[in-house]
Parts: structure tokens; C-alpha cells; sequence
């Protein structure tokens, strides 16, 4: 035999009424004796809740766990958030989403940054007892009297709870009278017992009994950039650079000529726009044009090779500026609405001054010589990678000041260079310190290894990570992506998706020409609430260097100033500055969790949405945004789409049919649950569609 389920279902959030207060962070579960009511398998907690679940303001966190109970009484669950002062800010009711199997959820919102905490409540429910019991009594005419004061008896306690509306109570002071009322019939007196009135009042102020907490489990709550924003790669040193009159010399681009760009990044949106790095470059072993391992005079080497006489990671390359002229250009930024972030690659040229003032920080062979970085059969002679082991602490601090540093003069985000290649007993100290003087700054971890790897680092600290978006292509492929990064691991990994890096040229770029690279940027925009593009992808740079999935010419080993002129000519411009303006627009779109996938009848077809529910929006207008995207660059592909109503929050719908908003045509369709849909990629390789009730 199965439980009853509570009869207050749905969601409702109240003011604590208890004094007990709960204290921010995680207690251990072999702290807390197995309550009354039994709550485990609590979600999403890491490790036990070694490390705090990930969340920023505004966002919806969904709360699960496993609540039962012995018997046949009712009984239900709230999910509790507490705020970092130990103060409860919300109790939400969860709702069994697994009827049979015991599976309750919730959603809680937490609203400032901070270490939070949240925790489940399993408790009693007598009022369910007592009605489930009463109608099924009172109809059979068994118990009839002692039903009626029962019901009584617990209405009354429920009247009696502080913190009663004026309609709430006299609802149920009114359903305690017409259960003493001997005048009114059985049947009459129960029906006004379980009005709407009552069951509304029980909703918002639940009588709960038996009130069993889970250990409370950490929350780390940060900025919203931390999740959701636009990033826009590019190489300073390009942009301004220029031939001599004589056609012999090439002349960096500087801070003042790259920041004549920026009004331009700002105009398609994009929020952070991120340098490759700034510092000195070696010239020992430097590296030519398209990564030949002999330079031509006058090629600038690889910024990843940094350190020269002219100093290492706390200083600035001499053709760029000085720091003045970064902090004039970071100025320039913040008044465009445009945070800056900085490429942290931890590795030196041999003419880093710490090679010759720490040779601790290196690894040695066995002649005695450097150890250079290597993946064999490739050598990177101009690099030597830092090793960790010999003097950990000191190398830490010293990186630690670096970053500093940069802080200090205006970095609010930095790109961290294959993080995966150095120590995780170092990055997470390295990021607890950086988060306890500056938690507004932004760690995105260029991790393209394995999923192990790339998951702890995002639970030991790292807010972003770089993505496998870039090879997933077929329809198969991006749809098991998109459920993989929006389910259990959007808890503590936030994928950003970027079509393309100045490392990477993927095939499907290389052949798609500029339909393609329209593709791939609907998906990256509009799957994830961060994405990012490298310089030059509105021009379609999209030729290969041989045998590679890199560009040629590639712009980390030259000067490559840009035409912008042409971009009017592909149009990918003025499509990432639609999307961006719809991902600002639709709150729908700044969240993760809410990616759900819809099945189509064509294999070229993906169809993917984003809801919030009013309750849930900033704007308290429900918000659903759906995407439907031709992954096929050459030929239109039509289909039906076989949408979940209720994913689109419309599974009320009268007709079943909604309005459709096209965002990016204008036009408006009248659709329902399956839709058929045509894409020609020549004139419109994606439906964005509004979800508009009828």
C-alpha cells in the first residue's frame, strides 16, 4: 500500500515563523541523527557537501531529496534556503516528483551573493491525514462524529499559527465553526472544511508536525556574469598594427589603436572582452609565422612565451603602453559597459626573469638543463611550464600577488590557460584566496581534457569552463550535450560555448562557410548563458592551416589587422548582435537549468528551449524562449517538432496552440504541440522563437 500524498501541492514561499536559526555552511549528515520523518539522498551537494554547490543571484536552484515516512499518515517537504548570516530567507514546498519512489523538488532563489546554505524539511502533515481519513469515513458513515472533531481539533491548531493573514485565518475559523455546527449535515460540514479557502490558507501557513531538518549543505552564491555574459576574444597587438611606409617592418598595434575597437564589441553586445596576453615575449627559440620553429625578422613570437628582459607576468609588453595606457584602456572599456579579462597562462620563455631568479620553479633534466614543454613528438622550446613541486608555497604567493596585481588595475575576469596541466592542491587554495578579497572576480578554466578533470576543477573554484561545444556537430551529438552540461553537473560546472578559439578551427567551420558559422553561433548563443567568439569570426576566417584544426596565418604567431569594413558583407555581425540583444532581453535565456531539449522528426533539425516561470522572473512575467536550428549549412531541411507543453510552461493550454514570436524575422506563427518547420539556410538557418500565450 502507498502513501497519501500531501494536498498542498505546488509551490509557495513564507517568511520564517521559527526562531531557530541555522548556520551557513555545510554540517556533516553524521552530525544529524535520521529525523522523524527521514530525509536523504539531498541534491545537488558535492563530495558530501566538501565543496559548496554553485549558484548566482537571481538564479533558480533546484532542491531535491528522498522523503518518506513509516505508515500511512501524510507527510511532505520544504526545501529551506539560509542566507550567509544564518537567517532563513525562504521555505518553498516540494512537490513528489516521483510518485511510488519517495523523489521530492523544489526551487529556492537566492538573492545576494555568499556562502549560503539550504537544507530539507521532511514533517507530518496532519491536515492530509485528517481529510484523506474523513472522506473516506464520513461517506460510509464510520466514525462520523469522531472524524468531525478531529478535524476540529486540528484546524483549530491551525487557526492558532502566527504569521496568518486576515483572510487565512478567518478561513479557518470559519471552517472550525461548521464543523461544531450539529445543524448542518455530515457531508456539509466536511465540504466546508476542505474549501478552496482552507486548502489555500494550509498552503501559504502549512500545520506541520514532526518537523525533521537534513544537514544544511553549502550554497556559494555569486554575480550573475558569473553564469550568464558574451566574451569577445582578441589579440590588442593586432588591431593598429601596420606595415612601414618601407614595407620591411611591421609596428604593433597598441593599447590606445586596440581600444578604438571596443565601441564596436560593445554595439554587438558583448559583455567582457578578453586579452590574449600582454607581457613580455621572449626571444629565445621564438616561434614564426604559422608556428615554424625559425623566425623572420621582425616576427613577434607568441605571447604564450612570456618574459624577457623587460619583465614577466607583472609587466606589460613595451609596444602595447604602459600600465597607464592599460588602465586608460580599461577605463574606456567600463564606460562601453565591458568588463575586461585577461589570458593567465602559466608558463615562461626562457628569458623570464624567473628563470634566472627561481630556478626552483622549474623542472630540471638530467644534464641539468630546463625542461621545456612538450607532447611528444611536439616541441614548444620558446616555453617552459612551472613545476609545482619543489617550492609550492613560494611559487603560490607569487602568482597569487600577480593576480592581484591585475586586479588592481581593473580585471574583473581571467582566461586560465590549460589550468588542467597544473596542480589541483594548487588552484584550490589559490582561487579560496582570491574569493575571500575579491569574489566579484570571474576564473574561466581552458580545460579541453578529460571530464574528470574538467569537473573537479569547476568544484574546487573555477566559475566557467571552456566546453567539448566546439566537436559536438550532429544532431545526436548536441542534443546528449545539452542534457549532460544542463543536468546534475550544472550544480557546480558552467560550460561556456565558443565556436571557435584562436587554438581551434573545427572541420564543421572549415566546410560550412558563412551559413555554418551563423549555426554554430544560434547554438552557442542561445543553448548556454555563456558564450564567447574569437576576433575575426564575423569575417568567416575559415581556411586551415594544413593537416590542423587551427587557422593559418595564425594570429599567435603575426600581426593580423582586420578589414572590418567587410564584415557588412557576410552578415555574421549583425546576427551576433541580435542575439545578443535577445539573450539580454529574455532573463529566460541567463539561466542553465532550464535547457530542455525537444525530440524533431528531421536529422538536421534541434529544437531547444529555455522557461521561467513568473513567480521565478525578474520581471514577473513568465519568460520561454524556444530555438529551433537547421544544423545543415547547404540544404533547407524541414520536420515536425514534438514539443513538451508543460517544458514551455503551456501544458494548460485550452486549444493547445500558442503564439510564436520569431525574434529574429518578426514574424508570428500560430503553432501548437507539433509544429512543422522549414529552414533554408540561404535566407534563415533558425526559428528564435517568443512563447506567447494566445
Amino acid at each position: 500500500m502507498t502513501r497519501r500524498p500531501a494536498s498542498t501541492p505546488g509551490k509557495h514561499t513564507v517568511a520564517a515563523t521559527s526562531p531557530v536559526s541555522f548556520q551557513a555552511g555545510p554540517v556533516s549528515p553524521a552530525r544529524l541523527p535520521l529525523g522523524r520523518i527521514p530525509v536523504v539522498d539531498v541534491a545537488p551537494v558535492l563530495e558530501g557537501g566538501r565543496w559548496p554547490t554553485k549558484a548566482v543571484v537571481g538564479e533558480v536552484v533546484t532542491i531535491e531529496a528522498t522523503v518518506f515516512r513509516e505508515g500511512h499518515d501524510a507527510f511532505a517537504a520544504s526545501a529551506v534556503l539560509v542566507d550567509p548570516a544564518g537567517t532563513i530567507r525562504s521555505r518553498v514546498a516540494m512537490r513528489d516528483v516521483a510518485p511510488g519512489l519517495d523523489r521530492w523538488r523544489g526551487e529556492v532563489i537566492p538573492t545576494d551573493t555568499g556562502l549560503w546554505s539550504f537544507l530539507v524539511e521532511g514533517w507530518s502533515d496532519p491536515y492530509a491525514t485528517w481529510r484523506h481519513n474523513a472522506e473516506v469515513k464520513i461517506p460510509a458513515g464510520i466514525d462520523t462524529d469522531l472524524m468531525l472533531v478531529e478535524g476540529r481539533h486540528v484546524l483549530t491548531r491551525a487557526a492558532a499559527q502566527p504569521g496568518l493573514s486576515a483572510a487565512a485565518s478567518g478561513a479557518l475559523d470559519k471552517a472550525v465553526a461548521a464543523l461544531a455546527d450539529a445543524t448542518r449535515s455530515p457531508a456539509d460540514r466536511l465540504l466546508a472544511a476542505t474549501s478552496a479557502e482552507v486548502v489555500g490558507a494550509l498552503a501559504s501557513h502549512p500545520l506541520r508536525d514532526l518537523v525533521s531538518p537534513s544537514p544544511s549543505y553549502p550554497l556559494w552564491v555569486e554575480r550573475p556574469r558569473a553564469l550568464a555574459g558574451a566574451w569577445y576574444e582578441f589579440f590588442p597587438r593586432s588591431e593598429g598594427a601596420h606595415v612601414s611606409e618601407s614595407g620591411d617592418d611591421w609596428h604593433s598595434g597598441t593599447f590606445a589603436t586596440a581600444a578604438e575597437r571596443l565601441p564596436a564589441i560593445a554595439e554587438m553586445g558583448f559583455d567582457v572582452v578578453y586579452l590574449t596576453p600582454i607581457n613580455p615575449i621572449g626571444s629565445t627559440f621564438r616561434k614564426g609565422r604559422n608556428n615554424t620553429l625559425v623566425p623572420e625578422p621582425g616576427d613577434p613570437g607568441s605571447p604564450y612565451a612570456i618574459g624577457s628582459p623587460d619583465g614577466g607576468h607583472d609587466a606589460i609588453h613595451p609596444e602595447l603602453g604602459t600600465f597607464e595606457d592599460f588602465d586608460a584602456f580599461v577605463a574606456r572599456a567600463r564606460g562601453l559597459g565591458l568588463e575586461v579579462a585577461l589570458d593567465l597562462a602559466l608558463q615562461c620563455s626562457p628569458d623570464h626573469p624567473w628563470v634566472a631568479d627561481h630556478p626552483e620553479w622549474f623542472a630540471t633534466r638530467a644534464d641539468g638543463t630546463i625542461a621545456y614543454a612538450e607532447n611528444p613528438p611536439k616541441k614548444y622550446q620558446d616555453i617552459y611550464p612551472l613545476s609545482f613541486d619543489t617550492d609550492p608555497g613560494g611559487l603560490a604567493r607569487e602568482i597569487l600577488r600577480i593576480v592581484k596585481l591585475w586586479i588592481a588595475h581593473g580585471v574583473t575576469a581571467f582566461r586560465v590557460d590549460n589550468p588542467h596541466t597544473k596542480p589541483l592542491s594548487f588552484w584550490e587554495p589559490f582561487l579560496a584566496d582570491v574569493r575571500r578579497t575579491n569574489p566579484e572576480v570571474i576564473f574561466l578554466a581552458e580545460a579541453f581534457t578529460r571530464p574528470a578533470m574538467m569537473h573537479t576543477l569547476a568544484k574546487i573554484g573555477f566559475q566557467q569552463s571552456y566546453s567539448y561545444f566546439t566537436w559536438r556537430n550532429t544532431k545526436e551529438e548536441l542534443e546528449e550535450y545539452f542534457t549532460e552540461v544542463a543536468g546534475p553537473a550544472a550544480s557546480y560546472m558552467r560550460p561556456s560555448f565558443w565556436p571557435t578559439t584562436h587554438d581551434i578551427l573545427p572541420p564543421y567551420l572549415q566546410a560550412g562557410g558563412v551559413t555554418g558559422f551563423k549555426v554554430r553561433a544560434v547554438l552557442a548563443a542561445l543553448s548556454v548563458p555563456t558564450w564567447g567568439i574569437y576576433s575575426g569570426y564575423e569575417l568567416v576566417e575559415n581556411v586551415a592551416r594544413p593537416g590542423v584544426e587551427e587557422q593559418i596565418d595564425n594570429e599567435k604567431y603575426e600581426f593580423k589587422p582586420r578589414d572590418w569594413s567587410l564584415a557588412a558583407h557576410y552578415g555574421v555581425a549583425e546576427l551576433l548582435t541580435r542575439l545578443n540583444a535577445i539573450r539580454r532581453h529574455h532573463p529566460a535565456l541567463q539561466q542553465l537549468r532550464n535547457l530542455k531539449v525537444h525530440p524533431t522528426s528531421s536529422a538536421s533539425l534541434v529544437a531547444f528551449s529555455h522557461h521561467l516561470a513568473a513567480t521565478q522572473s525578474p520581471t514577473r512575467v513568465a519568460d520561454t524562449v524556444l530555438t529551433v536550428v537547421n544544423l545543415d549549412p547547404a540544404d533547407t531541411r524541414a520536420g515536425e517538432l514534438y514539443l513538451d507543453l508543460g517544458a514551455l510552461g503551456l501544458d494548460d493550454l485550452g486549444d493547445g496552440t500558442f503564439t510564436a514570436y520569431d525574434e529574429l524575422s518578426g514574424e508570428t506563427f500560430r503553432w501548437g504541440a507539433r509544429p512543422y518547420v522549414e529552414l533554408r539556410p540561404q535566407d534563415r538557418v533558425a526559428h528564435v522563437v517568443h512563447v506567447r500565450r494566445p
